[in-house]
């Protein structure tokens, strides 16, 4: 199937498709993972319930400036397209 046809059927998730191969990456979601882990272990149930929502919170933020970031380079791209075929400066 195309990316088209993907599109039109709902079957096109690109925030899915994005699996970095970052070391690094890996790396800080192990040293978060331990350290929610401590603060678990150590805090009442009641403070650590408030760090985990900060922390959903913290990933709304992270999904929302993603979006932002991945339709601005579409964007970008397409503006790019656009002057590459018709010779045109597209740039606001």
């Amino acid at each position: 199937m195309s990316i088209l046809e993907d599109l039109y059927y709902g079957k096109w998730y690109p925030s899915e498709r994005i699996k970095p191969k970052n070391p690094e990456l890996e790396l800080t979601h192990q040293k978060i993972s331990a350290s929610m882990e401590t603060l678990k272990a150590r805090l009442p149930e009641q403070e650590y319930k408030l760090i985990e929502e900060l922390s959903d919170l913290n990933d709304v933020l992270i999904s929302i400036l993603s979006a932002s970031d991945y339709i601005s380079g579409y964007k970008t791209g397409v503006l790019m397209m656009l002057e590459i075929f018709d010779g045109k400066n597209y740039r606001n």
